[in-house]
């Protein structure tokens, strides 16, 4: 504007022009107020309707007026010379002086400098305000300059072709900045926000932004665009304007060199039902926020609009967008998945309704959409799984108004589970396996088994069953399928896997499916009930003891010896019955030796026969001398009496009953280093009923017992014959653990003293040895006796005078006739100061 006129309108017959719809409006304009003579050259205005001021650039300096008055406030006299200004929402103002930029800030009626100059590369042409920075447009560039103390300056681009270099302020603190045809949004970086530039359809000589629309004046035109999504909203014909301007929402003016124009949008709500028809729904939501409705009526206009544009986004086959709009709404996930085909049951997927046909999906396309489902469904159901235990149900939005919704979370968590495994099976196989593995697994049991069975996809169908506790089911199909040439569950392995996790809660379908793994492989089998798993190893042992003993009884000797063995089992029954098995399996196999042996070939020494029998028969040996869990007493009637005399002798030495013992290794195997390793083994000197046993070797040797008192043993093969050498033999290796006063009286009386002459020179010996050995032993306590009564003198001696001026040191009283305690270097308190025996008062 350059005039020295300055005039004040109220506008009311204006030409008016639609947004969106052509018209022509007269508005009537009345004179308010004017001021001839307010300056010989206007260049600049500015108003600041909140501070009743109108900031001008009048004859190159800046002027600040009343706004109603037109009165003068102040000039700024620095800014002599300037050529162009621009002011900031919160009254800071950017003042072009020739080749430099001052700045000021507006305190008191008054604009101060708010720092030194900068320095510009040339005459500014155009500026704007950028939040903390400020965007300049000079003859051939853009740069922006940035106001956090350092005035550091970041040359952007040139201004192209144009004449004049064009920079507006955008609402939201940002600007756009014109080259040629094109407009881009800068923040205060310098960074471009959108991702394409704004085309024009020529070059804007001035720009107004109204959220959420930008509006150009061209030379014969006045063009309305949308910066998100990028639409030409209107163009509309006018005789050479010039200016533009805004007096607030929804107020434009336009201008030329004789007209003055106002853009009049037409109402929001037309505006809205106008972009849901065209289908511009991100544009329609701007508008909506912008609405002054009642707030209710507002959020659920918008939430309407949103789900018609992500249900658009589908239709466009922008899944994962039209997925992250839905999530955002809280949009009911069956009303989502319902857009899929054949994933909703179809009685249920009867009772939705949509805007629009659903597009057709399938190859690529379908694998695609399947993808973002399976995004969406995976964050549902994260957020569904984190509230399940909220006591208020869930609120889900319908897509369409009226439609039916899901409120039980339980529910959505079966439908958006069993709708992940149908995604999987199209997309993905190896996640089908991870889902079902879930401990919060929701999948529909009845569905999920009829689309695994028909992918034919078993093994994730097991992990299904197991998972829902479906173990009977689990395992008929690994029966099933263990046939099966091409089934990835062929063979036992899976099942006897299956039966190790069940538990003893399931000892019956245990027991039921088991038997046809043993039969084929009792040695895999037997793992069912031996593998070194929590699950196996609690079960009940003497279920699946008597279990195995009716079916598979070859099996009962390895399921003991583990249980024994490796878990260490000290209950007296199955060490007994592991005997008795193993008795059971030598009995048999000694018939077969004995009958299989040449007449006149005498027997090989226990445990050393060939093949199983020697196997079983030492083990049988080693278990009775290494357990101590069995008893005895129960297993000695289930030994003969003319065989297998080594287990009897170990049962016998068991009992205690030492003379029967070695009678059998004396005189009837007539094995002497036998009868010695016995008595090694069981002499312990500390008990009665075993110190004596070497002396009962002896007396076995000289003195042989009357055989009727033995037991059954065969008479006509018995005939004890006393054995003087190994008496003697006896005598002279274990003297020390005989009394030397029995061992002789056993002997016979004409026994010569050459004879025993080693065995009593021994015996002197050790008398000897322990006669200097308790001499010695009485000096040295004789010594600490003398050495601990001296000391006691010496303690002795110490006394303790306590005088009239004796004093306390804890509480500096004196002593008198109270109770007192004497601490070891001398201290002496009263008894009841003395509160830590261990720790003196001078100490502390």
């Amino acid at each position: 504007i350059v005039s020295s006129v300055i005039v004040f309108f109220i506008l009311k017959h204006i030409l008016s022009l639609s947004f969106f719809l052509e018209g022509t409006n007269r508005f009537e304009v009345t004179l308010e107020k004017s001021n001839k003579n307010f300056s010989k050259k206007i260049q600049q205005l500015f108003v600041v309707s909140q501070y009743k001021i109108l900031v001008s650039l009048l004859e190159n300096n800046i002027h600040v007026h009343d706004l109603l008055t037109f009165q003068q406030i102040t000039v700024v006299s620095k800014a002599r010379g300037a050529t162009l200004f621009a002011c900031h929402l919160q009254l800071r103002m950017c003042v072009a002086v020739k080749k430099k930029l001052q700045l000021y800030y507006w305190k008191d009626r008054e604009f101060h400098e708010l720092q030194g100059d900068f320095a510009a590369p040339d005459i500014p042409k155009s500026m704007a305000w950028c939040q903390n920075s400020i965007c300049v447009g000079f003859k051939r560039d853009y740069y922006l300059i940035r106001m956090d103390g350092r005035g550091s300056i970041k040359e952007l681009f040139p201004t192209g072709k144009q004449l004049e270099p064009l920079v507006a302020p955008l609402a939201d603190g940002k600007v756009a900045v014109g080259q040629d045809d094109l407009t881009v949004v800068l923040n205060e970086e310098g960074v471009c926000t959108q991702k394409y530039a704004l085309n024009w359809t020529d070059i804007p000589i001035a720009m107004e932004h109204q959220s959420p629309y930008i509006i150009a004046v061209l030379p014969r035109y006045v063009e309305i665009r949308t910066f998100e999504p990028r639409l030409l909203v209107q163009s509309v014909e006018l005789q050479r304007p010039r200016f533009i301007t805004s007096a607030g929402p929804n107020i434009v003016y336009v201008a030329s060199n004789h007209f003055v124009w106002r853009l009049v949008p037409v109402s929001i709500a037309s505006q809205i039902r106008q972009l849901l028809q065209d289908k511009q729904f991100e544009l329609a939501l701007q508008l909506a926020n912008m609405k002054d409705d009642v707030e209710g009526d507002k959020r659920q206009q918008i939430h309407h609009i949103q789900n018609l544009y992500a249900f658009n986004l589908f239709c466009q086959k922008r899944f994962d967008d039209s997925m992250q709009v839905f999530a955002k709404l809280g949009t009911d996930p069956t009303h989502v998945i319902g857009l899929y085909p054949d994933l909703l049951p179809a009685d249920y997927r009867k009772q939705l309704h949509y805007p629009n046909p659903l597009p057709s999906l399938s190859g690529a396309e379908l694998e695609k959409a399947h993808l973002a489902l399976i995004d969406y469904l995976t964050q549902k159901r994260s957020h569904l799984v984190k509230q399940l235990n909220d006591s208020e149900p869930s609120t889900p939005s319908p897509l369409m108004e009226g439609t039916p919704t899901i409120k039980s979370r339980k529910k959505l968590l079966q439908i958006i589970d069993t709708t992940l495994l149908k995604c999987y099976l199209h997309t993905n196989v190896a996640l089908v396996s991870p889902l079902l593995r879930l401990d919060n697994n929701h999948c529909h049991i009845e569905e999920s088994e009829y689309i695994l069975k028909k992918a034919h996809k078993y093994s994730e169908l097991i992990i299904l069953y197991e998972k829902k506790g479906l173990h009977q089911k689990a395992l008929q199909v690994l029966l099933d399928q263990s046939t099966k040439a091409n089934s990835p569950l062929k063979g036992h392995e899976r099942t006897v896997q299956y039966l190790q996790r069940l538990g003893m809660e399931n000892l019956v379908i245990i027991f039921e499916f088991s038997p046809w793994v043993l039969k084929i492989c009792p040695e895999d089998g037997l793992k069912i009930f031996t593998e070194d798993l929590t699950e196996v190893e609690t079960l009940p042992r003497d279920k699946v003891l008597n279990f195995l003993k009716e079916g598979f009884k070859e099996l009962t000797i390895p399921y003991l010896e583990h249980i024994v063995h490796v878990w260490e089992e000290t209950e007296p029954e199955f060490h007994n019955v592991l005997i008795q098995l193993y008795l059971e399996r030598v009995q048999g196999l000694m018939k077969q030796y004995l009958n299989s042996l040449p007449e006149g070939v005498p027997a090989v020494a226990a445990g050393k026969e060939e093949g199983d029998l020697g196997e079983f028969r030492n083990k049988l040996l080693c278990f009775l001398e290494v357990s101590t869990s069995y008893e005895p007493r129960r297993l000695i009637s289930d030994f003969p009496f003319d065989g297998l005399l080594e287990e009897r002798a170990v049962l016998l030495g068991r009992m205690g009953k030492h003379e029967q013992a070695l009678f059998i290794y004396v005189h009837v195997l007539k094995d002497t280093h036998m009868a010695e390793e016995y008595c090694h083994r069981h002499y312990d000197k500390e008990t009665d009923r075993s110190q004596d046993v070497y002396l009962s070797l002896l007396r076995m040797y000289l003195s042989p017992p009357d055989v009727h008192c033995l037991g059954p043993i065969k008479m006509e093969l018995l005939e004890p014959q006393a054995n003087l050498m190994a008496a003697l033999h006896v005598l002279e290796l274990h003297h020390s653990k005989l009394n030397t006063t029995k061992a002789i009286d056993l002997l016979p009386a004409n026994t010569q003293i050459r004879e025993i002459r080693v065995f009593l020179e021994s015996v002197l010996e050790e008398e000897a040895q322990r006669k200097r050995f308790d001499q010695v032993l009485k000096s040295l306590l004789q010594a600490e006796f003398l050495r601990v009564q001296e000391e006691r003198i010496f303690h002795q001696q110490v006394k303790c005078i306590i005088t009239e001026e004796k004093t306390c040191r804890v509480c500096k009283k004196k002593m008198g006739n109270s109770a007192f305690a004497r601490y070891p270097n001398g201290v002496v308190v009263h008894y009841f100061c003395c509160k830590d025996r261990g720790v003196c008062p001078t100490e502390q």
